[in-house]
């Protein structure tokens, strides 16, 4: 494809970051000189400098040949305005357009997004994703991540395996007539630095990071199966009180057992805070400072959330809070690397944000009837929800462990108001919705099991 990301900032990077390595034809457009030079460096991708608003820099960036129009920067009215003139002047097929004010996102003005007004085709709110992602988070606290599929029926959660997990050195087409009633299945694995779709006598080892497809409600029994019981969490402490902040802040509070409090070094920040927050405590302060920590009871807290704009302020308030004896520590980290550098400090959750961005976008580029994905390891792997179409070759096929192309594995069918997990014996129908989770390499046959086949013309 032939995409245009309007935007050069960190959240316009990952996207063509993760783009161009599946070889789309990516140009970047920024006013900032200094951005161009960098992408043009280090993502090997073309870029223009202009303002992207205007039409004659977007018919230079080839906007009256491209099929998709990612607009990313700082501005929610200069990305409304760039779709806007895609739309109008150019018919660009796909217009996607961050938009961060909560205002716009209320559900009396959708139709400013619609067909009719700006002709904007997916709306992305970074604070919205990155928020419902920690309280998701939060109602699965020992898992590395979680995420829902289908009526959210159906959770992916990445699990730690340690030396005393009863599954360790057990082959996976094992692990079902263990546990029996359980209705989970391990789709993934992350084995130093490589993730890939297992096959059925793969084992689980210490140290990896198994993907596992579980039924909401076997959830906290899988939790214990892999020796990562979940503590009751009711003690809170959020650690930036900008809008990410204060969405998971207000969204605790609707718990009546949990108790928050918001750190926020700005005055005018930690005000608003105030206003907006019932039940919250606010403490104005920084929270790198060990003293602010302790104000805030970070040493007894179940979970400390660090939240600020700085990867390496949310790694160093992480570890600090453990330090000083919180139970739990979770920060937002865009760089990859850093990332994994907060997982050997002991941050027990890392949360890119980027990544949700990323894998929104991802599903719209995805050819095929695929519903839900989520991008992986930074984007080593995916896992989709599609629909099976009445020529899919999916339909009639064992969903095995070895049974699927290597390095596809299959999570589970939902079938109208049933969760069936896969298995030998378990084959897709026409219309059913299938989660799969496959390697970055596999994406091409993947799209192909949720598209019609030529054949059916």
């Amino acid at each position: 494809m032939h995409v245009i990301i309007c935007g050069a900032g960190r959240v316009g990077q990952g996207i063509a970051r993760r783009l161009a390595r599946e070889n789309h034809h990516i140009i970047m457009v920024d006013q900032d000189e200094r951005l161009i030079d960098l992408v043009q460096t280090e993502l090997d991708v073309r870029a223009l400098r202009g303002h992207a608003g205007h039409p004659e820099v977007l018919k230079a960036a080839g906007a009256d040949t491209c099929d998709m129009i990612i607009a990313v920067t700082y501005s929610d009215e200069i990305n409304m305005v760039i779709c806007q003139v895609a739309d109008t002047l150019f018919s660009v097929p796909n217009k996607i357009a961050r938009v961060r004010a909560q205002q716009y996102l209320q559900p009396g003005w959708r139709s400013l997004f619609s067909r009719e007004g700006l002709g904007i085709d997916l709306v992305i709110s970074p604070e919205i994703e990155v928020g419902d992602a920690i309280l998701q988070r939060f109602k699965t606290p020992g898992a590395v991540m979680s995420v829902n599929f289908g009526r959210s029926d159906v959770q992916l959660v990445g699990l730690e395996v340690q030396e005393d997990s009863p599954v360790l050195d057990t082959a996976l087409d094992q692990i079902q007539g263990l546990f029996p009633s359980l209705n989970a299945r391990v789709v993934g694995i992350s084995r130093a630095g490589t993730v890939f779709a297992p096959r059925g006598n793969d084992n689980l080892l210490v140290g990896d990071t198994a993907y596992v497809a579980v039924l909401k409600s076997h959830a906290h029994r899988l939790n214990s199966i892999f020796n990562r019981p979940e503590a009751d969490m009711r003690r809170v402490v959020v650690v930036g009180g900008g809008n990410v902040g204060l969405y998971v802040a207000a969204g605790l509070e609707k718990q009546s057992d949990v108790r928050v409090r918001v750190i926020e070094s700005n005055i005018d920040q930690a005000e608003a805070a105030v206003s907006r927050l019932n039940r919250t405590i606010v403490i104005n302060g920084d929270g790198l400072s060990r003293n602010i920590l302790e104000e805030a009871d970070a040493p007894t807290a179940d979970l400390v959330i660090a939240t600020t704009h700085d990867d390496k302020a949310n790694i160093l308030i992480s570890k600090l809070a453990k330090q000083l004896g919180a139970k739990r520590s979770l920060a937002l980290v865009n760089a990859p690397e850093l990332a994994r550098l907060a997982r050997e400090m002991g941050v027990d959750a890392v949360l890119d944000p980027k990544a949700l961005t990323v894998s929104r976008i991802l599903m719209k580029m995805r050819r095929g009837r695929i519903l839900a994905l989520q991008s992986l390891e930074d984007g080593a792997a995916e896992i989709a929800e599609g629909v099976t179409l009445e020529t899919s070759p999916l339909i009639g096929k064992s969903l095995g462990y070895d049974a699927l192309p290597k390095g596809i594995t299959a999570a589970a069918i939902l079938r109208e108001n049933e969760v069936i997990f896969a298995g030998p014996d378990v084959r897709p129908r026409a219309n059913d919705h299938v989660l799969l989770f496959y390697e970055q390499s596999l994406t091409s046959k993947v799209e192909q099991f949720f598209r019609v086949s030529a054949d059916f013309f």
